[in-house]
């Protein structure tokens, strides 16, 4: 009897719990955010201030209002359980690699009068992963899967990238380059082609 099936099935229900308990967060912390005035948000991106770096970590969590947070949880989980369907491990370095990608490139490149919050940078990340992946893995399937993000959310993602006031506009540059990067760096190990010596 074979244990591989459920072990994929068991990887992915922790990928899909590790999304929702991301997105969990997000909601008690807007909710305790709204009670206390919003005193939260300032602990998001400050570009150029070194005690704005905390905000590469929090920001993500942290939003406007429940209208910012419902318009990145929807993508956020929609993408973010497409790539969970490879397990919990690869969400976690997805996520780590375009948080940290769209935090510090916002901290470099953002005005330094600014503070930036949301998810909205990890959500690019992910859509830019997805799209992007299939081409790194030489995938059909994955090529396939790019194709339906860029038909959903290609125009949002061209349009959020031109510089706009009240947008963080670098934070979804910055997390969509995030994304391509993730893809390259957890890309599938090529096969040697037949033949070849070993190193």
């Amino acid at each position: 009897m074979s244990t591989t099936a459920p072990s994929v099935r068991d990887e992915r229900l922790d990928g899909f719990r590790l999304v929702a308990a991301m997105a969990a967060v997000m909601w008690v912390v807007e909710v305790v955010d709204s009670l206390d005035s919003h005193r939260l948000d300032q602990w998001g991106i400050k570009p150029h201030h070194l005690d704005g770096l905390v905000g590469v970590l929090t920001a993500p969590f942290l939003h406007v209002s429940f209208n910012h947070l419902i318009s990145n949880t929807v993508p956020f989980l929609v993408m973010g359980f497409a790539i969970a369907l490879k397990g919990a491990a690869r969400v976690a370095a997805v996520t780590a690699i375009v948080a940290v990608a769209a935090g510090l490139g916002t901290w470099l490149i953002g005005p330094s009068n600014s503070v930036h919050i949301g998810a909205s940078g990890v959500v690019f990340g992910y859509a830019t992963y997805l799209i992007s992946r299939g081409a790194f893995n030489r995938s059909a399937l994955e090529l396939g899967m790019g194709l339906v993000v860029a038909v959903f959310w290609g125009s949002a993602l061209l349009s959020s990238v031109l510089p706009r006031d009240h947008i963080s506009w670098q934070g979804h540059l910055c997390g969509g380059i995030g994304g391509v990067i993730a893809a390259s760096l957890l890309a599938r190990p090529r096969r040697r082609a037949a033949g070849t010596l070993p190193p």
